[in-house]
């Protein structure tokens, strides 16, 4: 019997100061079995960090055809493509043909996989990807109850979060192009 997804609540009050988005957000998000919760984080970080009315989260882990996260125009064309993770160059690749914006929130260790990966993709004119710190991240997923309620505050690109455990700095680094 194959494992089921399991359900997360999200309540999430966005005040992203750099773009003038003030929204009060509610969804539910649905972690894969193999997914863990700093990849879970990582995609509600991606989430706020291009909030738009269309954005909505793909199928990601369990199917390859789809994205993390995407925003589709009305007449079906993926406007935005949204990985988080680190993807090989091959995939990236793939993925920003078939869009008009490709982002991607890296996590983990960077260091080889910039050196080897991103320099290879860096000609792309589709994309930006941001690195979020992993000791940052790690603090932010541990623990995440299945009701997830975040105030986030976006200011000249520095994303703060406050949940029931305080307030979290997630320091970003742009490694390519920008939000």
């Amino acid at each position: 019997m194959a494992l089921q997804s399991t359900p997360y609540k999200v309540d999430i009050n966005l005040t992203d100061l750099d773009r003038s988005v003030y929204e009060n957000l509610r969804f539910t998000v649905a972690k894969h079995p193999s997914e863990t919760e700093e990849r879970m984080a990582a995609r509600l970080i991606a989430y706020v960090l291009w909030y738009h009315e269309q954005l909505s989260f793909g199928r990601g882990l369990s199917d390859v055809d789809e994205p993390a996260l995407w925003e589709k125009s009305l007449d079906g064309r993926v406007l935005h493509w949204i990985e988080v993770g680190q993807p090989d160059a091959e995939r990236i690749t793939w993925c920003s043909r078939r869009c008009e914006c490709f982002s991607l929130v890296a996590y983990g260790n960077l260091r080889v996989w910039q050196t080897k990966v991103l320099d290879g993709v860096r000609s792309l004119k589709n994309i930006n990807v941001v690195a979020v710190d992993q000791a940052a991240l790690e603090n932010l997923a541990k623990d995440m109850p299945r009701a997830i309620s975040w105030s986030v505050m976006i200011s000249d690109g520095s994303l703060f979060i406050t949940d029931e455990r305080g307030q979290h700095e997630v320091p970003l680094e742009w490694l390519v192009g920008e939000r």
